[in-house]
């Protein structure tokens, strides 16, 4: 069996996922776009879509049972977790069906915590 390379962008990651999970996955990068500053880069990292800024940002991928986001920190996870417990959650994992995105005001909020994160940690 011919092992699968990985995806050079955002978009080819994308395209190999099946339905429903792609239209799934496109809601949250389009919620996670909406907040974004300009400047903020989509690319792939560890294999899966992440938004950088300042470093690793947030990202999000798709599995054979469960889609998911991943804030990159631990502090965005505690300070969201009541917001969270209708969803499965890990160190630093959210965890959502495939056929149901994170609704968007939630990936909102948590990019915008995590860009207050990285901006905060800028200006030390």
């Amino acid at each position: 069996m011919k092992k699968q390379l990985t995806p050079q962008s955002v978009d080819e990651y994308l395209g190999r996922v099946p339905e429903p999970a792609r239209s799934t996955l496109n809601e949250v990068r389009r919620a996670i776009r909406s907040v974004v500053p300009p400047q903020a880069t989509e690319a792939i990292s560890y294999g899966i879509p992440m938004f950088k800024y300042q470093g690793l940002l947030v990202g999000f991928a798709a599995f054979s049972k469960h889609c998911s986001l991943f804030p990159t920190s631990m502090a965005v996870m505690k300070a969201f977790k009541n917001e969270l417990k209708g969803y499965q959650t890990s160190k630093g994992t959210i965890r959502f069906p495939v056929d149901k995105p994170l609704p968007a005001a939630l990936v909102k909020k948590l990019v915008k915590a995590r860009l207050a994160e990285k901006e905060r940690k800028q200006s030390r």
